[in-house]
């Protein structure tokens, strides 16, 4: 090969490595805040969004982690905290978290099935709540909006 075609061949080579496509996270990947929250028990659906509590979701390509604080509470803001988070899978729209931390021992080591739909920077999630222990058995719907850097 002449010496002054290796230049050439090699920004070739480069142009043609870059345009190789990388595998992209899917789109639920990301920090995500609560906008609104229904529950539906028995025959009855309420709102259960709080707008003095602010909550994030934040989910990366293996864990998820949420967090919720009561921003006015006054002096005791443990009382008006609460986070969870563990694993999760996603296939198609069924999104399932596996709850293995969360601030009340009861609710850890469940299994919560979701529908996820997401259209642009809104996260739509809803599916069935429960946990025996409790005696909780409802159907949840969570609206988020992506939290932008």
């Amino acid at each position: 090969m002449n010496i002054k075609f290796v230049p050439l061949f090699i920004g070739l080579i480069s142009a043609i490595s870059s345009c190789q496509q990388k595998p992209s996270n899917p789109p639920i990947i990301g920090t995500w805040e609560l906008i609104s929250a229904t529950t539906t028990e028995k025959d009855t659906t309420f709102s259960t969004f709080n707008p003095s509590v602010r909550m994030i979701k934040m989910i990366n390509p293996t864990h998820f982690a949420f967090m919720s604080h009561n921003r006015q509470t006054g002096s005791d803001s443990a009382a008006a905290f609460t986070a969870g988070g563990g694993k999760y899978t996603l296939a198609d729209s069924v999104y399932t978290e596996h709850l293995e931390y969360y601030i009340d021992p009861a609710w850890e080591n469940n299994k919560f099935e979701f529908v996820v739909k997401i259209a642009g920077d809104t996260l739509i999630q809803k599916g069935i709540e429960k946990v025996d222990k409790l005696g909780i058995d409802r159907v949840i719907t969570e609206t988020y909006v992506r939290v932008k850097d």
